[in-house]
């Protein structure tokens, strides 16, 4: 499987961040349910409903709650598991059945995301970095996907305040 995309002309969205603890606990949080589900999502974010098939083909369905009670449903199809190094799924927003759909707030948003999650051991901590790339953009996608680097860095930036204030607690 590739993990790159086959349009030289976009740029990937790369957002990189050390965590304290182990591999093994940072692979666990991102593969796990239960886990995901304590943190996964920008600041502030929910995560209500989720059903997991971790394995390639499978399928991560889930909805994400905002704190004024808007849901947004996604859906991961993994497509390369190494554990615990890295895994390569699909991403796009879908409806509560899982059907695609298009991004909620911004219709011009790619209708799917390549995404490639790594997790490097650094003497007890962890370095978790996530690339995203428009799967088959159209040019109005890809615009849009360009111009969105600085929202997309905040809202992983808040899903990683998230994911460290769980592993601190687990």
């Amino acid at each position: 499987m590739t993990t790159t995309s086959k349009d030289p002309a976009v740029q990937p969205f790369i957002i990189s961040r050390t965590f304290d603890a182990p591999r093994e606990l940072v692979w666990k949080a991102w593969t796990e349910r239960e886990r995901l589900m304590q943190w996964f999502g920008p600041k502030g974010f929910t995560m209500p409903v989720a059903k997991m098939d971790f394995r390639p083909g499978g399928i991560c369905h889930s909805c994400l709650r905002s704190p004024d009670g808007h849901e947004m449903w996604g859906k991961w199809v993994f497509r390369e598991i190494v554990k615990p190094e890295r895994f390569v799924f699909v991403h796009s927003f879908s409806d509560e059945a899982g059907g695609i759909t298009r991004h909620p707030m911004s219709p011009t948003w790619p209708l799917e995301m390549l995404s490639t999650v790594t997790f490097a051991e650094q003497n007890g901590r962890t370095l978790l970095t996530v690339q995203w790339l428009p799967l088959n953009p159209t040019d109005e996608e890809r615009k849009t996907f360009d111009s969105s680097h600085d929202g997309m860095k905040q809202g992983w930036s808040g899903t990683f305040e998230q994911l460290a204030d769980y592993l601190a607690k687990a």
